[in-house]
């Protein structure tokens, strides 16, 4: 068990030991300033401690690292706070002791038991996470999840920040991994609420998997924009077409307007056909 933590003394305990009965647990003090790397211990963890707050990227990346070098075959992932149930864990384990899958995330949305304020956010957050990887996910943002060794070597060379990992990291194994979903129970009532505030989270991954999109997915991301500006264009040069038609004058706004789209779009289109190419070339070259 993987256990990203940053001041969550009052709870990292009981995780521990409800997540013990499952395997070996790793903690990863994120820099905390209370007492949380010695709580975990206490309750029978093995802590790594980053002596200043690195992000819960950079502690997921230490954590994988860790399993990977000390042979572990699973790690199941889940958040210090208590809002998961350690008690799932065999949910998600099941897929891969199966053979079902590498990658098991445990859904939220599966369950429906999600409160109505953090819905919209997060299936636009889905809908974009599916955009960059390519698969359906329902819940691209949950941070309980199981993978086997096949992803920790994949994710050796895999780079995120913050709280942009869970999206960041089904874009980067979509296509090279089987990934699943299984529902889970969560509980928001706990007694930290999230660390980072909700609108400041949500652009940081928004932002993440734009750049994730234009990197796989640039025909859509450059092509789409593209094509809108061109027909913006091209109805400002029939305004344009229209009036020189009846007053035998070139209006000088939708002129200039026609001009600067139909040059941006036919620049963003093409854009985006350069890149595709490098993508799909890139593809070649990786098998």
């Amino acid at each position: 068990m993987s256990i990203p933590a940053k001041d969550e003394e009052l709870t990292i305990g009981s995780v521990v030991a409800l997540s013990k009965q499952y395997g070996d647990v790793l903690v990863v003090d994120d820099g905390s300033v209370d007492k949380t790397a010695k709580v975990a211990e206490l309750s029978g963890a093995k802590v790594l401690r980053h002596k200043v707050n690195l992000g819960k990227a950079e502690a997921l990346r230490s954590a994988f690292k860790y399993a990977f070098e000390n042979g572990y075959d699973v790690v199941v992932c889940l958040d210090a706070d208590g809002q998961h149930d350690p008690c799932d864990i065999p949910k998600l384990l099941e897929p891969i002791i199966k053979d079902e899958a590498d990658l098991v995330i445990g859904s939220r949305f599966l369950r429906k038991n999600v409160p109505r304020y953090r819905i919209f956010g997060q299936k636009v957050l889905d809908i974009l996470t599916n955009f960059a990887s390519e698969v359906k996910i329902t819940d691209s943002q949950s941070g309980f999840r199981a993978l086997n060794r096949k992803v920790l070597e994949y994710l050796k060379d895999f780079r995120s920040e913050g709280y942009s990992i869970e999206s960041d990291m089904i874009a980067f194994l979509a296509g090279k991994v089987r990934i699943k979903e299984v529902p889970i129970d969560v509980r928001y009532d706990v007694p930290n609420k999230h660390k980072k505030n909700p609108f400041a989270h949500g652009f940081s991954v928004l932002s993440s998997l734009v750049g994730f999109i234009g990197y796989k997915r640039p025909l859509l991301s450059f092509g789409v924009p593209g094509f809108i500006s061109v027909l913006i264009g091209l109805i400002f040069g029939f305004i344009a077409f229209s009036e020189y038609y009846v007053t035998n004058k070139l209006p000088y706004a939708p002129t200039i307007a026609c001009g600067l789209f139909l040059i941006l779009g036919l620049l963003l289109v093409v854009s985006g056909l350069i890149l595709n190419s490098l993508v799909q070339i890139m593809k070649v070259y990786r098998r």
